[in-house]
């Protein structure tokens, strides 16, 4: 399993829920915390205003699901496929991907703030205008896809591939250059100007 950030522990689990088929259910304001999910279904499902707090989930199928003002505080998130999945608006604080699929995934707006998803495959995922501070994005694979609008002010970006990735908006404060790949990235003019600062340039207006 991937490592949290500074080598923390994933949070114990006290329950355990395996097998489960919640197909296309509708989840309202449940919660769980401490709890182990196993080969859990949740395709189509959709909750809102729900809280799952430091809770573990191994080969959880969240395909094709739909997730509004809910929160996955601290939690584990092991082999899941989050394939054509929606986080509208979530909390994700503190939670950990190891190993998951998040191929035409859609995360919009929310709370990510120091999310581990070290060497994430992100090349076909879309995040736009959500909060991605001191996050773990340490190797993750971003080629083609779309960060906008994105907060990733304190991020470890260490090894990224941001090659022809979306990321205009996104604050760039933590880029370093010569950490990562950023051939054929989209940027904005005020952001080359953070990219330029970064490699040593100093930037004149004439």
């Amino acid at each position: 399993m991937a490592d949290r950030k500074y080598g923390e522990p994933a949070p114990p689990t006290s329950e355990r829920i395996s097998g489960a088929d919640w197909y296309g259910q509708e989840l309202l304001r449940k919660e769980y915390s401490n709890t182990l999910f196993v080969d859990i279904d949740l395709t189509e499902v959709q909750s809102s205003g729900c809280v799952f707090n430091e809770c573990t989930f191994r080969r959880a199928r969240f395909n094709a699901s739909i997730h509004k003002d809910s929160a996955f505080v601290n939690c584990t998130f092991v082999s899941c496929n989050f394939f054509d999945s929606k986080f509208l608006e979530c909390k994700l604080l503190g939670s950990m991907f190891d190993d998951c699929q998040f191929h035409h995934m859609q995360v919009i707006g929310g709370d990510w703030g120091f999310v581990g998803l070290p060497g994430a495959d992100l090349s076909r995922a879309s995040l736009l205008g959500i909060r991605l501070r001191e996050a773990d994005l340490t190797g993750a694979r971003c080629q083609g896809g779309t960060i906008r609008d994105t907060d990733l002010s304190g991020a470890w970006l260490h090894s990224a591939d941001f090659s022809e990735c979306d990321l205009r908006g996104s604050d760039l404060s933590s880029l370093e250059p010569e950490n990562v790949q950023l051939k054929g990235a989209i940027i904005t003019i005020d952001q080359t100007i953070i990219v330029a600062q970064a490699l040593g340039f100093e930037v004149r207006v004439d």
